[in-house]
């Protein structure tokens, strides 16, 4: 990177951490990434799970091109009829299990959280609203809200207050499915919790949590945003385990790489942001119509392409390919959404320094710096796995030279 541009970036663009990677991109395909200078990187976390069709992939950026042709924004979503839009919705609720049926296009994951909280309280009358653990939806005041007591408190006590009657629940534990009652309009889960460091449901939980919001008459909404258009091995998580939510909220991977996000419900509930008051939930950017076409494009290929049904068997060949090393307490998986359970954060944080010499792209989680994440494109091929898993190894052999 020229000494300037990294000037430039640190005085010009907003930071969130006072460390950030510095690393400049030049391009990218598939499941790497380039520098100016040529250096290779694996991109193991494809953007937090956005990238799940690899970057540059032709389909979805033909469907860019061509919609930016043709009409960017027009009007403030909802009045105009969109193709884009409307075809993607179309597609969207035919996979989606019946009674999924009505989309709302928002611009991100944490506008569509946000959405979903308004709405299950609109529907429902009620104000309290139930997060779990260690769960993270988003940094915007009501989607922060959310974000599971106590461990979320070091990032929420600067913004207090924050939405009052939210409640936060031991996620996997069935006694706290009590504390779910008839004052409460919503809870909100991720069928698999992502930044606790990949935290699967135990047999049956989602199930009781069904089974409970059903007998109190509160609304289940499942944050998909990480675990949806295929990243667990089945496009959403929820036909993974078989539960139906009243609610899925969408985004990351739901673009194809452009921003987009998303709420969607039966025609019952949604229809009630349309009166008392109109306009109950507005935006005007929301399903931008390249957003949408880039997001129909990719939903298409992992279609068409049937990705998904090979991500579980990928996701294995990783856990065969590591598990066995010395460093490796655990792996926690679901398909390709992966943690590898370190132990000790002072490992994980120089582990970042040793991938970043050696060409990995990787993270840890915002409750878990024990583990660090691998989340690629669902594209990577088995030749890729392997070569990449070899540095990981590498990067390990070196962790463990240097770490008692």
């Amino acid at each position: 990177m020229k000494e300037i541009l990294r000037r430039q970036f640190l005085q010009h663009v907003a930071q969130t951490s006072p460390s950030p990677m510095l690393v400049e991109v030049e391009r990218a395909e598939g499941c790497v990434f380039y520098t100016p200078e040529g250096k290779r990187y694996y991109d193991l976390i494809a953007g937090v799970s956005v990238s799940n069709v690899g970057h540059g992939n032709p389909r979805v950026v033909k469907a860019v091109q061509e919609q930016a042709a043709r009409y960017m924004h027009v009007m403030v979503y909802g009045e105009l009829v969109e193709s884009p839009q409307v075809r993607y919705a179309k597609l969207l609720a035919e996979q989606l299990p019946e009674g999924l049926e009505c989309v709302y296009f928002l611009n991100s994951g944490a506008e569509a959280v946000e959405g979903a909280l308004k709405l299950a309280k609109r529907y429902t009358g009620r104000t309290e609203m139930i997060s779990m653990r260690r769960a993270y939806h988003g940094s915007t005041h009501g989607a922060m809200s959310m974000m599971g007591q106590p461990e979320g408190e070091e990032w929420k006590r600067a913004f207090r207050p924050l939405l009052p009657d939210v409640r936060a629940i031991e996620y996997n534990k069935r006694e706290d499915l009590q504390l779910i009652t008839e004052r409460t309009a919503c809870v909100l889960v991720e069928p698999v919790q992502g930044e606790a460091g990949v935290r699967l449901p135990e047999e049956g939980y989602l199930q009781a949590l069904r089974k409970r919001c059903d007998e109190v008459g509160a609304l289940l909404i499942f944050d998909e945003i990480q675990t949806g258009m295929g990243r667990t091995g089945t496009l959403f998580a929820m036909q993974r385990y078989g539960v139906v939510p009243d609610i899925v909220c969408l985004a990351k991977a739901f673009g194809g790489g452009m921003p987009l996000g998303g709420f969607v419900a039966r025609h019952e509930v949604m229809d009630t942001l349309q009166s008392n008051p109109v306009l109950g939930h507005i935006t005007t950017f929301g399903g931008h119509p390249v957003c949408c076409a880039a997001g129909l494009a990719a939903l298409e290929y992992l279609l068409e392409e049937r990705l998904v049904e090979d991500v579980d068997r990928k996701g294995a060949l990783y856990e065969e390919l590591l598990s066995d090393h010395a460093t490796v307490v655990e792996i926690r998986r679901a398909g390709l959404l992966m943690a590898v359970e370190l132990g000790r954060s002072d490992r994980l944080y120089r582990l970042m320094e040793i991938f970043k010499e050696v060409g990995i792209l990787s993270d840890w989680f915002l409750f878990c710096d024990t583990a660090f994440r691998i989340s690629p494109p669902l594209t990577i091929s088995d030749e890729e796995i392997r070569d990449s898993a070899a540095l990981i190894r590498t990067a390990l052999d070196r962790l463990q030279a240097e770490l008692p």
